[in-house]
């Protein structure tokens, strides 16, 4: 056997043997108290960056580029993933997580800008994404590097996400939507694997969305506001 899994299954003893208990009032049900939607990047630890070791704190669902819909022949709809909590078990906050650095972003920027091979399985996804992408490139700022265009486009990837859930008619009204990046490349600050909120059910302007919410002021922060680069003093 690949000694990966050797050492996994190995790890997952200790892991039975510390949650044994924490299962007592789980069994037969679960109220996770947010569902989050995050890429699916392996940098990107999805309970433990909220400090969590707790079972049925927080619904995952992940997908490289972190998106909430999926084309169907009504068009596109939130996943099903994103939605069983939100219907299913009283959950009433749902945060898309996007990442500095994030890979589909990343392919998807290089798709659009140069000629790139990838199996069908991934254009299928890289498909879903260009679309808003193709429209972020047209108003860019003109002197950025690759890898802060990637960074800006995280952000209006998760604008994006956002938007489609603020704006289906499935997700109940009474539903906190967040979207949030990641950062382990020390682009908004210097403490890697900070969560920063750059939208609030839709609201993306920096200082509007710190007087509505004082109480996270501190956590709010964005690199584009669309049309302008923010500089570290004005996130």
């Amino acid at each position: 056997m690949d000694s990966t899994v050797v050492e996994l299954l190995d790890r997952n003893v200790e892991h039975a043997e510390k949650e044994n208990a924490r299962f007592d009032d789980l069994q037969e049900t679960q109220f996770p108290d947010a569902v989050t939607i995050c890429c699916s990047d392996s940098r990107v630890l999805q309970d433990d960056m909220w400090g969590n070791d707790e079972p049925g704190k927080i619904f995952t669902c992940s997908n490289i580029g972190n998106r909430v819909t999926q084309p169907t022949s009504m068009g596109h709809l939130v996943s099903g993933d994103v939605m069983f909590p939100l219907w299913n078990t009283d959950t009433k906050v749902a945060i898309v997580v996007g990442h500095t650095g994030c890979g589909a972003v990343t392919t998807a920027f290089q798709y659009l800008t140069e000629d790139v091979i990838q199996p069908r399985g991934i254009k299928y996804c890289l498909e879903q994404l260009k679309p808003h992408l193709k429209e972020a490139l047209d108003v860019l700022p003109d002197d950025l590097s690759d890898a802060a265009a990637i960074n800006h486009l995280v952000e209006y990837n998760v604008d994006h996400q956002v938007s489609r859930l603020v704006d289906s008619e499935d997700v109940p009204d009474d539903v906190t939507v967040l979207g949030v990046v990641y950062d382990f490349q020390d682009v908004y600050s210097d403490q890697r694997g900070k969560v920063h909120v750059i939208n609030v059910a839709g609201e993306t302007d920096v200082a509007t969305l710190r007087g509505d919410h004082p109480e996270i002021a501190d956590r709010i922060g964005r690199l584009w506001e669309y049309g302008r680069t923010l500089t570290a003093e004005q996130t």
